[in-house]
C-alpha cells in the first residue's frame, strides 16, 4: 500500500503489479451501453452554446425568448439547442399558458456542472 495526500487527506492506494492492474481494469470496465450513453452525454455537453443555455437555466427557469435575450441568439437557434438538450434529458419543459419554460431536468445536471467547474478551476487554461 502506498499513501498519498490529497487535499489534506491521506488516501491509501493499493500497490498492484502491472498484470493485476490490467486485470482489475478489465474486470471493472464499464458496460458498452453505459460507455455509449456517457459518450453521447459528453458530446452534448461539448458545445459552448448548450453549456451557456444550461448555465442560464441553472440560475432560473426561462422561456425560449428569455434564453434568446440572454445569449443574443435567434429563436430558431435556441429552439434547436433546447431540442438536443431535451433529447439528452438535460432539460425539461413545462407549459404556463402560451409560454413554455425550460429548466434543468434534475439535480444531476447541476452536479455535473459543479464538478466540471471545480475541475477546470484547478487547471490552467494553457493545460487544455
Amino acid at each position: 500500500m502506498n499513501i498519498y495526500s490529497t487535499k489534506g487527506r491521506c488516501v491509501e492506494v493499493e500497490s498492484l503489479s502491472r498484470e493485476e492492474a490490467i486485470d482489475r481494469a478489465k474486470i471493472n470496465m464499464l458496460e458498452a451501453e453505459t460507455i455509449d450513453s456517457l459518450s453521447k452525454l459528453f458530446k452534448v455537453l461539448g458545445d459552448p452554446t448548450r453549456i451557456k443555455i444550461l448555465w442560464a437555466l441553472n440560475v432560473h427557469d426561462l422561456c425560449v425568448l428569455d434564453i434568446c435575450e440572454v445569449l443574443g441568439m435567434t429563436k430558431s437557434a435556441v429552439s434547436h439547442q433546447l431540442g438536443t438538450l431535451k433529447e439528452a434529458k438535460l432539460v425539461k419543459a413545462r407549459r404556463e399558458g402560451k409560454e413554455v419554460y425550460y429548466s434543468l431536468d434534475d439535480e444531476h445536471v447541476k452536479e455535473i456542472f459543479e464538478t466540471g467547474i471545480v475541475h477546470v478551476s484547478h487547471r490552467c487554461k494553457a493545460d487544455f
